[in-house]
């Protein structure tokens, strides 16, 4: 879609058209924040600006699709009461900065702290704090290369088996936890903490 096209649903107001092309995560970013400028107040909008972010952005591929622009929508969107699926989409973001996620981190809505819990940009002192919280946030945890070992050490003993799965393929998990894994008695863990060690020659 050109630009005309795209200033014309603007002026227009028509959010069904700017939701078929937030849907698209090459829309330039920079028409992405023209929109959410726009529609701060449209939880629709607000919803689909969060959710763009999170298409066009890989927790492998960090720096892909890093830019200021996005790192101050996610700021924005982070202090926007109107959404909280928007919330949910700037917790989960390895680009949200850490001043964002510590803010979030106290989200009256657990999940928003739980995806908090599992982002791999949250610093560890956020991440000790969780390990008080309730389990669906504590849970993410077990996957976060940035939970301290202390924490990853109890966690081998969880009752739940998908903690202790994240936990062995967890890629900063120190090998004498993943050996304790290899044992575990659910095959999965086993076999996922056996993968874990034999990509580490």
């Amino acid at each position: 879609m050109s630009a005309e096209m795209i200033q014309n649903a603007l002026a227009q107001s028509d959010t069904s058209a700017l939701i078929e092309l937030l849907e698209d995560k090459t829309l330039p970013i920079e028409e992405v924040q023209s929109i959410y400028n726009a529609f701060k107040s449209d939880k629709l909008l607000v919803g689909q600006v969060a959710m763009n972010l999170s298409l066009r952005t890989s927790v492998y591929e960090r720096d892909k699709e890093y830019s200021p622009i996005m790192v101050s929508l996610l700021i924005d969107i982070a202090s926007n009461p109107i959404d909280m699926g928007a919330r949910w989409a700037v917790a989960k973001n390895p680009h949200t900065p850490t001043e964002v996620l510590r803010h979030l981190s106290n989200d009256s809505i657990n999940l928003v702290r739980a995806l908090v819990a599992a982002n791999p940009s949250t610093p560890s002192d956020v991440l000790e704090k969780f390990f008080s919280d309730e389990k669906i946030v504590r849970d993410g945890l077990s996957g976060n290369p940035n939970t301290p070992v202390k924490l990853l050490k109890i966690l081998t003993d969880d009752n739940d088996k998908m903690v202790r799965m994240r936990l062995a393929e967890n890629r900063a998990a120190p090998s004498d936890i993943l050996n304790k894994l290899v044992n575990d008695n659910d095959p999965d863990v086993s076999k996922a903490a056996k993968a874990n060690l034999g990509e580490r020659g």
